[in-house]
């Protein structure tokens, strides 16, 4: 399976036991298949950034630290000039913050699926194909991209 994964997804694999955190067993599974290798996973350039901001907001003592443990992942991303055009488009489209956009443009651009575990983005972006709740993840078979 072919996928991209949003900072929504990435911060479950850092913050687990988070009270917060739903889904975290469906985060770490996929996390497990990426290192596997049973899920190809590419990025758009700016999800670390994306997850530093958030850590540093709100996990500010823990953050360098799983920054280092992410940036050691050495997750592949793409920063071709077609996923920027789609994922402009899109957040005009749907009047969406271009960060966000940006994860799906790669999935769509790549031929990958999107997993998210932002409800808002995806409730938007679901006509659009090439995503999937986090929620309705369920190992290496792929999810339907309408489940609800």
């Amino acid at each position: 399976m072919r996928i991209v994964v949003d900072a929504s997804v990435i911060l479950k694999w850092v913050f687990p036991s988070s009270a917060a955190e739903e889904n975290t067993d469906q985060a770490l599974a996929l996390l497990r298949e990426i290192r596997a290798g049973t899920a190809e996973l590419l990025q758009p350039p700016h999800w670390l950034a994306e997850v530093a901001a958030v850590m540093a907001r709100l996990h500010p003592q823990l953050a360098e630290p799983a920054l280092e443990l992410l940036d050691a992942m050495d997750l592949p991303a793409t920063d071709d000039l077609a996923v920027f055009k789609r994922a402009s488009q899109i957040a005009v489209n749907l009047h969406h913050h271009l960060f966000d956009t940006l994860y799906h443009a790669v999935a769509i651009e790549t031929d990958r699926t999107l997993v998210t575990a932002d409800d808002r983005y995806f409730l938007k972006a679901r006509p659009l194909g090439s995503i999937v709740r986090l929620s309705s993840w369920h190992g290496s078979t792929k999810p339907s991209a309408t489940a609800r």
